[in-house]
């Protein structure tokens, strides 16, 4: 739902009951991932999507019936029709599954809070029962990154299980379902006899903007920034050079420091989202910069420079202690192999090979590949995840 999250905001503050229709699921190649939505409001305005167009109009009439009728929450699936080309179903081969509900803002005054959050750029979840005992689907939890949640389930044992993996996908900047088992309620019995309900919740996360830090002022430096902050990271450029580090270079950056690489990665926040794009290919500022940065819990290491430096420098890393296992999380040179030569394509090149390291993706044409294009997302380890 936080791909419409201005508009729902307002209808929150204006007390405007709407139909949110929220992918709840998604089998196959699929246009949109689970947790985009559709709103509908009374006077039919609509906001959103949820398929790239194939099946909005069906769930669009949907929605304006839950709103009107004022009925349960309900369920819907779309698939692919070959039976009738102008069915209800997606071009694409996959499945889709949908919750439609009505909601009403003065009812679920923690979404309101919510939606106040992520509008001003607060790290903040909502908690949103899909699947479980029928009073509770639709129920949200607001799960801000620090202090004390707003909204309940009811049973207090599942509103600080949902809560903690909330804040665990807070912590890696990711949308997911999870499954949770809690007392509470009737329920129906499970295979070994014992009675336990289940809740399906899917955890909507507005994260921290995750970082990209650039070392090396150079003018690759300024594409690569530009492109950093439009796929939406915090980009930080850092040079141990101060005429060379400057906000006037890059204008891009959301800051420029002027300090050594290595000596700046000590004290600066990362986490398992950070990109680390050394771009000075300086053996005295790379040397003690990657044999740092690949020790530490970051998502991604690239080094750029030709295939006789990246030689070079393995085998200085290598005298400087890194291990095998260390070296092999280092991405040099740089980026994927797309011919790329001016500033712009090499900022493309480095920014696609950061794409597909985070999503474990090959980074093959499409059109070399065979079954879905969409893979499902990975679990976290630890977090129980719903199919």
């Amino acid at each position: 739902m936080l791909n419409i999250r201005d508009t729902l905001h307002g209808w929150c503050h204006e007390g405007r009951p709407f139909a949110l229709a929220t992918v709840i699921g998604v089998r196959g190649s699929a246009p949109l991932p689970v947790g985009t939505a559709l709103a509908v409001d009374a006077d039919g305005n609509a906001v959103g999507g949820i398929s790239g167009g194939c099946v909005e109009a069906a769930v669009y009439e949907l929605g304006r019936q839950v709103l009107a009728d004022r009925a349960a929450p309900a369920r819907v699936a779309f698939g692919y029709s070959d039976s009738d080309a102008f069915a209800a179903g997606l071009t694409c081969g996959g499945e889709i599954d949908i919750l439609v509900q009505r909601v009403e803002p003065g009812a679920q005054p923690q979404l309101a809070a919510a939606l106040d959050a992520v509008t001003a750029g607060r790290p903040s979840a909502v908690a949103h029962v899909v699947d479980g005992p029928g009073e509770l689907v639709g129920r949200t939890l607001h799960v801000p990154d620090e202090g004390a949640h707003e909204g309940t389930l009811g049973d207090e044992s599942e509103d600080r299980a949902v809560v903690a993996h909330a804040r665990a996908l807070l912590r890696a900047g990711r949308t997911a379902l999870i499954e949770v088992d809690g007392g509470g309620g009737e329920a129906e019995n499970s295979d070994d006899g014992t009675c336990l309900r289940k809740l399906t919740v899917l955890v909507h996360v507005q994260a921290s903007r995750p970082r990209m830090l650039i070392f090396g002022a150079v003018d690759f430096t300024a594409a690569l920034s530009r492109a950093g902050s439009f796929l939406g990271y915090r980009v930080t450029v850092c040079d141990a050079r101060p005429v060379f580090a400057t906000p006037a270079r890059f204008p891009h950056a959301d800051e420029v420091v002027s300090d050594w690489p290595h000596r700046y990665l000590v004290d600066t926040e990362i986490d398992a989202r950070t990109a680390v794009c050394v771009l000075t290919h300086d053996a005295k500022f790379d040397i003690p910069l990657l044999s740092l940065a690949l020790t530490l819990p970051v998502g991604y290491v690239g080094a750029m420079g030709s295939r006789r430096t990246h030689e070079h420098r393995v085998g200085l890393l290598r005298e400087a202690g890194v291990s095998q296992d260390q070296l092999a999380r280092l991405h040099s040179p740089i980026g994927l192999d797309i011919g790329a030569r001016t500033p712009e394509e090499t900022a493309i090149s480095i920014t696609s090979e950061i794409i597909a390291h985070t999503n474990r993706a090959t980074g093959r044409p499409l059109s070399d590949g065979v079954g879905p294009i969409h893979l499902p997302v990975l679990p976290l380890p630890g977090l129980a995840t719903a199919p």
